[in-house]
């Protein structure tokens, strides 16, 4: 039998289902919690009401518990996609199932994908029982539309949602403003990145203002023509307050070297996605203490924005005291695709539990929601995953992920699709049988 197919047998035999009122009691796991306590060989988690209540050795296991005897296994955190359409795209190029993409002048730092939010959407089962169990949607700009709108530098508000089945799948929405800058940015603004950093200084320039004369341009007793509408000027007051961060899609350094100047002049917080050439910058970026969101498996020079790439660029980083992610350039499809950025990095010398802490603990703490996930913690969510082996090797597999104490299935349309296509002994053809 195929090797996935008994693994999925195992889970299902192992794992029933499990509600949050219950109290969940696992043990016999090492845990790598992420936090002050560290790993734990042989611990025991007790879990209820969705948060993490207890975990140690030797705890005392509550008479009424649900157990999962965890023998030999590891757990860890659920893993967190800081950058994808979840949610928001089924299929790129099918217009009508792509929801993430700004587009027209009147909405542009404003324009909030999180309304158009389908926690339904085929691509997050296939993407939670990969082990990963919070994403950050964001916005993207893109080529004009048939009609001839155009994106703008600005692309609007991400936010941060749990991929469970529960009824609330937003943890904190607005956790961020993106911006196009590099190569994207140029296209976007006319085909040039000088014109893209005015845009966006221009923009940084009427928030501050909106912001000292609000009552009187309100009032109607100031008359100001902004290049964004109030709308956006209202979105912009959570990043020149230093509330929320800029996430900049940028890969050249010289680009990321302009937007720390920019991060200086206004002291506003910022975010690096991409980063392909972020480690030539790495002291800078730690000086002013801005994230990099890697794509860990880009080393080849796709374009003049990447003739720096390299592999070890994660390392580089980290040894400077950048705090380091992963996810950029995974798109809907490829998000669970995250751990393999991840492996590679520790391949090319980055530390095996920063690279764990970088698609867990990090990127939490990155968009402001660490205290309620990214490790496993007495009062956080129980997001968590039961693996096998080694989470970081390219042929590991969840046996089991847990959000918000919950089990979900660990199934998907593909798994559904592949065990209706191994079905056997019947003389009629797949679409016949038995779903």
């Amino acid at each position: 039998m195929n090797f996935l197919v008994k693994l999925f047998m195992l889970s299902a035999c192992l794992f029933t289902t499990v509600y949050a009122s219950e109290t969940i009691v696992i043990t016999g796991a090492r845990v790598h919690t992420l936090g002050p306590e560290g790993t734990y060989e042989n611990a025991t988690i007790i879990i209820n009401d969705s948060q993490f209540t207890a975990i140690g050795s030797d705890l005392e296991i509550p008479g009424n518990a649900v157990q999962i005897d965890a023998a030999g296994k590891i757990i860890t955190p659920g893993l967190f996609s800081p950058m994808s359409q979840l949610g928001l795209v089924e299929v790129a190029a099918v217009a009508g199932t792509n929801d993430a993409t700004q587009r027209g002048d009147q909405f542009s730092a404003g324009f909030d994908v999180a309304d158009a939010y389908n926690p339904r959407s085929t691509a997050i089962p296939i993407t939670r029982i990969d082990g990963i169990t919070r994403a950050t949607i964001i916005p993207r700009g893109s080529t004009p539309d048939e009609d001839g709108n155009a994106s703008s530098v600005l692309s609007g508000l991400g936010s941060v949602v749990n991929l469970g089945e529960g009824s609330n799948h937003f943890l904190k929405r607005g956790v961020v403003v993106v911006v196009n800058f590099g190569e994207s940015g140029s296209q976007i603004a006319a085909g040039s990145r000088a014109l893209a950093t005015m845009v966006l200084r221009n923009a940084l320039d009427d928030a501050i203002d909106y912001r000292e004369n609000k009552t009187a341009y309100e009032r109607g007793d100031l008359i100001r023509e902004y290049s964004i509408s109030t709308f956006d000027l209202k979105a912009l007051q959570n990043v020149i307050d230093g509330a929320i961060p800029l996430l900049f899609h940028v890969n050249r350094a010289s680009d990321i070297s302009v937007i720390v100047n920019i991060v200086d002049e206004y002291k506003i917080q910022a975010i690096i996605a991409g980063g392909a050439e972020a480690w030539m910058v790495a002291n800078d970026l730690a000086s002013k203490k801005i994230p990099v969101i890697l794509d860990g498996m880009n080393n080849l020079p796709v374009n003049f924005d990447h003739i720096n790439a390299r592999l070890d660029s994660a390392s580089i980083l980290n040894d400077a005291g950048v705090q380091i992610s992963f996810g950029a350039s995974l798109d809907t499809p490829n998000a669970r695709n995250l751990r393999q950025s991840a492996g590679i990095s520790v391949a090319n010398g980055l530390p095996w539990n920063k690279a764990l802490e970088a698609i867990t603990l990090s990127p939490a703490a990155i968009f402001g929601v660490d205290r309620s996930i990214g490790s496993i913690e007495v009062g956080k969510e129980a997001d968590f995953v039961i693996w096998a082996s080694d989470p970081l090797e390219l042929m590991s597999y969840p046996e089991q992920v847990f959000i918000q104490g919950i089990a979900i299935p660990m199934k998907s349309r593909q798994t559904l699709l592949r065990d209706r296509y191994l079905q056997s002994g019947s003389d009629k053809p797949p679409a016949f049988r038995n779903r």
